[in-house]
């Protein structure tokens, strides 16, 4: 069911061209769950959901190559939509946070629906979808705002735009205090197999959500302490906005590139050996892909940037759902990540071992979990890190587990994936390889000298 605004029609009465790429919005609509749908359903936030309560949303978008890309095409996705909002209500819903309640709570009612916008572009698609290299700034108008404002946030609102006989590409904003990437994933992955099977109502196991929050346990008061912290605010005590916290200034976005790096899974056994022939006989590192990858990524981002002082810092998310004691249901609908920090010397980083020095500080933060994934969880929002102490901090978003390249709505996989938001965020983007074969995609947005610097170390021998 898709509702069309009066407000948004007479809005948009007039092309509305946005940013470079000359794309106009043609309809702002509301896609509610198909009627029948449960008529409410409240989820309260829990800790590993608090952490994030002021992050950045997750801005992620799909390009799908077809030939027709009529009506229908938009008919099939809205309708599929719909039929998909049934098994995920919480995400047709709003998060707030009551004045009688110690967290904030996210809630489904009737007649609350997510917010879908419809777009065509006459902008390049071949260039779109095969670019390594564009302005971080041209796919931003390919995503849709989160309407967030201090009382209220959505938990999601999506865009469809269409580039007339060559394709679609879906962009996807999703809240990070009420759903992970696994779990934003797995709603796209449940839209897809809904939209392709010709909208089958059914979703196969591995796909429906698990909603109990009384699985997750918070014996330490957890909730209670992340809550007071982000009520402390400003010099308040009774701060309970909702809004967004910036990272970058919408002027430190400008003249940044968006590049997009293949690992292969040849170049990731070349680096596997490279830092084993380094290895003492008696060492014993993590030389798991993402370890791999992510420390190879890390020593040219420190090399590229010309990095200064004296420590540099990774933070990484670690999945803990199979990790909690007892595990909890690998559906869970919500955050369920820990973040770990990998610290290194930069002039390591910078020395003929660099790779060494980077895989085995992240395997030095992944043997903490070996105390438990929430040791030292009460500092986690107040006394994380100390910024002050390091030049850059880098962070990750996404996971190549999520295998976002397997999302097919019955257009065929995905021809290019992208997590937008990097470019507010100075986040490392992570997802499998478009080509397959075990590969993975790393995205990075930096300043045009800086990506060039990127752009000849990546390509460079083990260094």
């Amino acid at each position: 069911m898709c509702v069309v605004k009066a407000s948004s029609i007479s809005n948009l009465s007039q092309s509305e061209v946005m940013a470079n790429l000359s794309v106009k919005k043609v309809e702002v609509c509301r896609v509610a769950p198909k009627p029948g749908s449960s008529e409410n359903q409240s989820l309260p936030l829990t800790f590993f959901d608090l952490f994030w309560l002021r992050f950045q949303p997750v801005e992620r978008l799909y390009f799908y190559q077809t030939s027709s890309t009529d009506y229908s095409v938009l008919s099939k996705l809205k309708t599929s939509l719909s039929l998909t909002l049934q098994h995920f209500l919480p995400l047709a819903g709003n998060l707030t946070w009551p004045q009688d309640s110690l967290k904030p709570v996210l809630s489904y009612v009737q007649a609350d629906a997510v917010s879908l916008t419809v777009a065509e572009s006459d902008a390049d698609f071949d260039h779109l979808i095969n670019s390594t290299s564009l302005a971080a700034q041209d796919f931003s108008p390919l995503v849709p705002q989160l309407d967030v404002t201090d009382e209220r946030a959505a938990a999601m609102a999506l865009q469809i735009t269409v580039y007339p006989n060559r394709g679609f590409s879906i962009g996807t904003a999703m809240h990070h205090a009420i759903l992970d990437g696994k779990t934003s994933t797995s709603f796209v992955k449940a839209w897809a197999h809904i939209c392709k099977h010709e909208e089958a109502q059914a979703l196969p196991s591995s796909l429906v959500p698990f909603y109990d929050r009384t699985v997750v346990k918070d014996p330490a008061g957890l909730e209670e302490l992340y809550s007071v912290h982000h009520q402390n605010k400003d010099g308040r005590t009774d701060n309970r906005s909702l809004s967004i916290v910036s990272y970058r200034k919408a002027s430190d976005q400008e003249d940044l590139i968006r590049g997009t790096f293949e690992f292969t899974r040849a170049f990731i056994q070349t680096l596997r050996g490279h830092v084993i022939s380094k290895m003492a006989p008696d060492s014993s590192l993590h030389l798991s892909t993402f370890s791999l990858v992510y420390a190879y990524t890390w020593v040219c981002m420190v090399k590229a940037e010309e990095i200064k002082g004296e420590k540099t810092v990774v933070i990484f998310g670690v999945d803990s759902r199979s990790r909690l004691d007892p595990p909890i249901p690998a559906t869970y609908f919500g955050n369920c990540v820990v973040g770990r920090v990998a610290v290194a010397e930069t002039k390591g980083l910078l020395g003929q071992d660099g790779l060494v020095v980077a895989v085995k500080a992240i395997t030095e933060a992944l043997r903490s979990l070996e105390k438990g994934v929430l040791d030292g969880a009460e500092n986690w929002v107040s006394k994380f890190l100390d910024f002050s102490l390091y030049d850059r901090i880098y962070s990750i978003a996404g996971s190549h587990r999520f295998e976002v390249y397997d999302t097919d709505f019955g257009w065929g996989r995905p021809k290019r994936v992208e997590v937008i938001s990097i470019d507010k965020t100075g986040a490392i983007s992570l997802s499998d390889s478009k080509n397959g074969g075990g590969g993975v995609e790393v995205g990075v947005v930096l300043k045009k000298q800086y990506m060039e610097a990127f752009d000849a170390l990546f390509a460079s021998p083990v260094h």
